[in-house]
C-alpha cells in the first residue's frame, strides 16, 4: 500500500471522490448507519490516504489540537472490506501516528473508537477513558495515547 498525506486543498477531485465513497461504503452502507459523513470538517483535516493500484483502500483524517477535540485527533479510520485481511488498518494508523509525530510532536492523541475495535487501538498504545456512549447509534469509547 502506498500512503500519502495531504491537506484538503492538495486532494485531487478523484481522490476526494474515492475517500467519500469508501467512507460511505463502510460507515453508512456496511454499518447500516444513516448519518451525515460530509460534515464540513474535511477542510481542516490532514488526510492520510492508503492506495493500491490507484484505488483508495484505507484512510484516516487528522486534526490539530482544538480543531475536533482538545487534543490532536484521528478519525474516520476506514479500510475497504476486501482489504482488511492484509493488516492495512494497522498500517494506515501507524502512518497517521507518524504524520502526527512529524507535525505535532509530543502531543497526546485522542480518538472516538467504536467499542468492538478497543483491542485494535489498545495494541497501538491508546487507553480507553470515560463511559461508553452512542455515536450515530454505535457504541463508542474515548481513547487517549499520551
Amino acid at each position: 500500500m502506498q500512503v500519502s498525506v495531504k491537506t484538503f486543498d492538495e486532494l485531487s477531485t478523484d481522490e476526494l471522490y474515492q475517500i467519500l465513497r469508501l467512507r460511505s461504503e463502510v460507515f453508512v452502507v456496511e454499518q447500516d448507519c444513516v448519518y451525515q459523513d460530509v460534515d464540513n470538517k474535511d477542510q481542516k483535516a490532514l488526510h492520510i490516504i492508503g492506495s493500491k493500484d490507484g484505488d483508495v483502500v484505507a484512510y484516516t483524517r487528522i486534526f490539530e489540537p482544538g480543531d475536533y477535540f482538545k487534543n490532536t485527533s484521528i478519525g474516520r479510520v476506514v479500510v475497504n472490506k476486501d482489504q482488511r485481511k492484509y493488516g492495512l488498518g494497522k498500517e494506515i494508523m501507524q502512518a497517521s501516528l507518524a504524520a502526527i509525530d512529524q507535525r505535532f510532536p509530543n502531543q497526546p492523541i485522542e480518538i472516538s473508537a467504536q467499542c468492538y475495535l478497543l483491542k485494535f487501538y489498545t495494541d497501538l498504545g491508546f487507553n480507553a477513558f470515560g463511559e461508553e456512549y452512542l455515536e450515530d447509534g454505535i457504541p463508542h469509547r474515548r481513547m487517549l495515547k499520551e
